[in-house]
């Protein structure tokens, strides 16, 4: 819907277009504060413009339920261990963007490839019957960990009847795509995935990672571009979420940002995600994987051990689970008598 459709006075109209902003989609994407400075407008100003927005726009169905807090669907896909999946009360939902942010080795693309393999399964098993399509925006894609991790689905999923899990052909139904640029991604979001997704052929869609591309096309004083673009491809990603029904998981990198309100110690730095509020406004939940400086053992086997921290979400509490890297994949881990125990 166009700006000048909205039942706002002209004057408020004139104000966000000069600022840059062309339909109401783009309102949602962006705080009322951020508004209110890029538009020269007045708080109360904003306010009516966000008003009228919210009464001319019509939520889609599926997801009308995801806009005003909560999830319109029960459908969840596993993260293919119970004590992680408990965490998430029983996965990630269909329907929503998902964003996992972490450093580098903190476990991210584990857990992504795990899910490319844990959408394959039936319903039943907590799958949701369909492949996935793996967007690479840098590096590439780690097919050699991916058959690992397929040879060794039997040991991870033993909830799964082997004769389930062998019968599938993991590799088959895992789509990669890579992306250089802003424009490539944007063509690949808008034409090869939806066809995929269309087709039934995936419903499971991994961008690795949204951070990448931003920080190498941007520079600091190209901010109201760069705004713009973090919004349509949110916009895109939302699309795609709602249209198909589908799971949608973003990771992102990780900044530093620092805290000086401790005026008596050293100024320390805070790890935070990627590319402000703008791009969190994006997402529907913020999970974040941390690196702890310890590590566990399992026979000849060694793990530093991760955290799965949720940042936020509509139908999740704040808290976080602890887990470990194996060959067979990410399990969260239990406290027992002796220490740390996977299962």
């Amino acid at each position: 819907m166009r700006l000048d459709q909205l039942a706002v006075d002209q004057r408020i109209i004139a104000a966000v277009t000069r600022a840059r902003f062309s339909s109401v989609p783009e309102l949602f994407g962006v705080p009322a504060l951020d508004l209110q400075r890029l538009s020269g407008l007045s708080r109360t100003d904003v306010q009516l413009l966000l008003s009228a927005a919210a009464a001319t726009c019509r939520p889609h169905p599926a997801v009308s339920a995801v806009n005003y807090g909560g999830l319109a669907s029960n459908l969840r896909l596993s993260v293919g261990c119970p004590v992680l999946d408990q965490l998430l009360r029983g996965g990630l939902p269909v329907g929503g963007v998902t964003e996992l942010s972490g450093e580098s080795a903190a476990g991210k693309t584990q857990l992504a490839l795990q899910l490319c393999l844990s959408v394959q399964l039936p319903v039943q098993y907590r799958g949701l019957g369909s492949g996935a399509v793996y967007v690479c925006t840098e590096g590439s894609f780690p097919v050699t960990r991916l058959y690992q991790l397929i040879s060794e689905q039997p040991r991870l999923r033993t909830d799964v009847p082997e004769s389930v899990v062998t019968s599938l052909r993991f590799s088959d139904q895992i789509y990669v795509e890579h992306a250089a640029d802003l424009d490539s991604l944007q063509a690949c979001l808008s034409r090869r995935v939806p066809l995929l997704l269309a087709r039934g052929l995936v419903r499971l869609v991994v961008l690795d990672s949204v951070a990448a591309l931003f920080r190498s096309q941007f520079q600091a004083d190209d901010w109201l571009e760069r705004n713009r673009q973090i919004l349509r491809l949110g916009a895109k990603l939302q699309q795609l979420t709602s249209d198909f029904n589908s799971v949608v998981l973003v990771i992102n990198q990780v900044t530093d940002v620092f805290d000086s309100s401790n005026r008596t110690g050293p100024v320390m730095p805070q790890v935070v995600p990627a590319l402000g509020l703008s791009w969190s406004n994006q997402v529907l939940i913020r999970l974040m994987m941390r690196r702890l400086q310890r590590s566990v053992h399992r026979g000849h086997q060694r793990s530093a051990v991760r955290q799965l921290v949720v940042e936020f979400a509509p139908h999740l509490s704040r808290g976080g689970q602890e887990a470990a890297v194996w060959r067979e994949g990410v399990r969260g881990l239990v406290t027992v008598s002796h220490g740390q125990d996977e299962t």
